[in-house]
């Protein structure tokens, strides 16, 4: 899977591609990240590639010339055209749709990302009109830059690229089935006094599993209770909710007759 990110501060990647999973994946050919700066397309010979806003106001606003034609000569890279082989074009952005891990999942599934990192106060407006196919915000917040939210989708994208890790470990994850994981610990079995779960240890596979699932409910419905609105439950799962307070909204509840101790 290829990554295009267009940025005005590549040097920001440096750290993030050159260490753990994705330098590893990057060096077995499972991924490609490739850079491109914005202030290459910039025509005079400052390289400007903002402007005050019109309407006046604060801060300064990305150039639409330069932008665009970063934009689409890099869909037009091997050979895609200004369509690009139909690559979502991405603009990384506070007002964007919150990013979630359904859809780096279907990020996934495209061969070609290309990733728009917004600065100052925003991109002109009809770049985004023009070119921009889907926004995407990490959170309701503001950073300096779209940098780091690349960054991010980046990491969250390649890890379910075929290869990049076992497919088991992302199986039971966070947010891969609408709950959350479930504990995990490792040795040694007792440490400063707290001891492992006893039927982490008792070598029965499916009690184990029985755990582990009552665990991903629980801490789901302690922590996250929005997202079992959503979740692939079963008759089981629902009356163990029950058991912990939570009414099922499917049928009239609210999704829970207390508040947990963690709110």
């Amino acid at each position: 899977m290829r990554f295009d990110v267009l940025t005005l501060f590549p040097g920001m990647f440096t750290g993030p591609l050159s260490e753990s999973i994705l330098k590893r994946a990057i060096q077995a050919g499972c991924i490609a990240v490739v850079l491109h700066d914005i202030r290459a397309y910039a025509t005079d010979r400052h390289r400007t590639t903002d402007d005050a806003p019109y309407g006046g106001g604060a801060g300064m606003v990305m150039k639409p010339e330069p932008l665009a034609a970063c934009i689409r000569a890099v869909l037009a890279m091997n050979g895609g055209g200004e369509t690009g082989h139909n690559s979502p074009v991405i603009l990384l952005t506070p007002d964007g749709e919150p990013f979630t891990q359904r859809i780096a999942a279907e990020l996934a599934t495209y061969p070609r990302l290309v990733l728009v990192c917004g600065r100052y106060e925003g991109v002109d407006e009809r770049v985004r009109e023009a070119l921009i196919t889907r926004e995407l915000s990490i959170g309701d917040y503001v950073l300096t830059g779209g940098e780091l939210a690349a960054m991010v989708v980046i990491d969250a994208v390649a890890r379910l690229v075929p290869g990049v890790i076992d497919s088991e470990s992302t199986a039971e994850e966070s947010f891969s089935d609408g709950l959350l994981e479930y504990p995990q610990y490792t040795r040694p079995a007792v440490w400063e006094g707290r001891a492992v779960p006893p039927v982490l240890v008792s070598g029965h596979h499916g009690e184990v599993a029985q755990w582990r699932r009552r665990e991903r409910l629980r801490r789901t419905f302690e922590r996250r209770p929005d997202l079992l609105v959503r979740a692939a439950l079963t008759d089981a799962d629902r009356a163990y909710l029950r058991t912990l307070g939570w009414s099922d909204p499917g049928n009239g509840g609210t999704g829970r007759e207390h508040r947990s101790p963690v709110e």
